[in-house]
């Protein structure tokens, strides 16, 4: 399987709500780095593995927002780095008002596996600013 295809297959399985088979496709090391202005990321927003990102990333995305979900627009395969260019849609639950918000998702790879995540989000268009 291409980087690429592994890539998609984590973004369905995210869509699915298979959060499991998500982390598992991941390096043990990820080094994910979060964009701060995002209501539940803390610090510099840089996490590293997966029980570490799904604790205090994915967990927290139902508690901010309802119908929350990626759209993807293109990929841009680099090989081992790869790019999402797409949206995030949904509802934040704070000021209950509907999104959507420019993403770019920068992925390198080693060895097979994600072992990088850089975010770009329009984080003021998703808190309504």
């Amino acid at each position: 399987m291409s980087n690429l295809e592994t890539l998609k297959e984590g973004y369905q399985n995210f869509a699915e709500g298979n959060i499991e088979a998500v982390l598992s496709m991941w390096d043990e090391k990820i080094d994910w780095h979060a964009c701060t202005g995002l209501p539940y990321i803390e610090g510099d927003g840089v996490f590293i593995g997966p029980q570490d990102v799904l604790a205090n990333v994915l967990a927290n995305i139902p508690e901010h927002f309802d119908d929350f979900s990626i759209e993807i627009s293109d990929f841009i395969d680099g090989g081992d780095k790869i790019v999402m260019e797409g949206f995030y849609t949904g509802v934040y639950k704070s000021t209950r008002k509907r999104f959507k918000a420019n993403a770019t998702h920068t992925w390198t790879f080693k060895n097979g596996k994600p072992a990088v995540f850089f975010q770009a989000v329009d984080t003021a268009l998703i808190i309504n600013l």
